[in-house]
């Protein structure tokens, strides 16, 4: 039955599908957003000799954020969405949209592809949610693939989804690493209105026959600049190729890789760009400053700070799985209440941590890149860069888990004699 999602939809969906839990291949020579089946692209990403960015790239007097609010020209209770969703986004403190859920939630209505650019914590999620669950509720059944680059923002955008579907019959499923693989496949053999996955997880799924990526007809991918770099890029191209034909294309991030252009153009299809800041990366409210240390003194500094009563709740990050493992032990045996995440453990162990450190019962939390975006984490007082990244964007994600919410955070950088 053909379908459209308003009355002023200018894009009718042609199937009304839902996840199936065999897969029978999908995809085949069908449009992929804007490009088919494309080669070129992807790759994986090449090994390289540890090499940080510049030093004074990493220094910075703090420039007071200029608080903007935003006066959103309706409230949820103007538009012309579903009295229950209505009902959910009044029962969770929402009265009001921010600028990107303003400006975007026509034309998703209108199922146009739309990239998304608007600073972290200004209602990304929401932006793409709203419009996506007013759908389901209006019109016939249609599933959404969302991709994200780490686990712990799947699991967010998940519960987001959860808390704005409250009364409702939808269901959701989040595909990520670090859990029983089994329990995935047990769980495909339901429907879902929205799955939440990362990429490896969701190929690999993919890969044993368990899930038919050609049921999604929504695919969004957030924080895209990450999902498009050459760390990703393969493996969105293949699941995208595999959805073959969809309604609808969404990415949304905080910043935008300009570079990333042609790969953008692959996924969209004449999109509508909705840019409410600027899409560059910037700490520019953050204390920057580096430290000068060698060898196994970046443990005697690191413990010597934690002592500093300023030093209320530190992120710590390090360039790989092995020296997060290390730093924490030091830390611990120093009697500094420390937990660690990374790609190591298992995801239970890790949400445990991040909701110990979100609790405030332990002081640091050592960290690959896996929680530089993403993570919203209240009141992080200093980050800590043991090892300085080899790219300025990860730098500046990662000191951006600071000086949240208009607040002045402090960053430090440890670098070598």
């Amino acid at each position: 039955m053909e379908n459209k999602r308003s009355s002023g939809g200018s894009k009718s969906r042609p199937n009304n599908r839902r996840n199936k839990s065999t897969s029978s291949g999908g995809g085949g020579n069908r449009r992929s957003g804007g490009g088919g089946q494309r080669g070129g692209g992807g790759g994986r990403r090449s090994t390289h000799v540890y090499k940080p960015i510049a030093s004074h790239l990493m220094v910075h007097e703090a420039v007071p954020m200029q608080e903007v609010t935003y006066d959103a020209k309706t409230k949820y209770a103007d538009w012309d969405i579903h009295p229950k969703l209505k009902v959910a986004l009044r029962q969770a403190g929402w009265v009001a949209p921010t600028e990107i859920q303003e400006v975007s939630f026509a034309d998703i209505i209108e199922l146009k592809d739309i990239m998304g650019i608007a600073t972290t914590g200004t209602g990304k999620t929401g932006a793409f949610l709203i419009p996506i669950i007013d759908a389901l509720l209006k019109d016939e059944p249609f599933q959404t693939l969302v991709l994200a680059p780490t686990r712990e923002l799947a699991l967010q955008i998940e519960q987001e989804f959860k808390t704005l579907t409250k009364g409702m019959t939808f269901s959701s499923l989040t595909l990520i690493g670090g859990r029983n693989i089994n329990s995935d496949i047990h769980a495909l053999k339901r429907n879902y209105d929205l799955i939440v996955a990362t990429p490896g997880r969701l190929k690999d799924l993919y890969g044993q026959g368990k899930i038919d990526l050609a049921q999604a007809s929504v695919l969004i991918l957030d924080e895209f600049d990450r999902m498009l770099d050459m760390g990703f890029q393969k493996d969105v191209k293949f699941i995208a190729d595999k959805i073959g034909q969809r309604d609808q294309t969404m990415l949304f991030s905080a910043t935008r890789d300009k570079t990333q252009e042609t790969i953008v153009n692959y996924f969209l299809t004449d999109p509508v760009i909705h840019q409410v800041s600027s899409g560059e990366a910037s700490a520019e409210h953050i204390n920057q400053t580096v430290q000068v240390v060698s060898g196994d003194e970046r443990f005697d500094q690191l413990i010597d700070m934690m002592g500093d009563p300023k030093m209320k709740r530190v992120l710590v990050f390090a360039e790989t799985k092995h020296r997060v493992k290390k730093i924490t032990k030091k830390l611990s045996q120093a009697g500094i209440a420390t937990d660690e995440i990374h790609g190591n453990k298992s995801q239970n162990y890790r949400q445990k941590a991040l909701g110990k450190f979100k609790s405030g019962k332990i002081k640091a939390l050592c960290a690959t890149d896996v929680a530089a975006r993403g993570l919203d984490i209240d009141d992080v007082t200093h980050v800590i860069n043991f090892e300085a990244p080899t790219d300025y964007d990860v730098y500046i994600h990662r000191v951006g888990r600071t000086g949240r919410n208009g607040k002045t955070g402090e960053a430090i950088t440890f670098v070598d004699r």
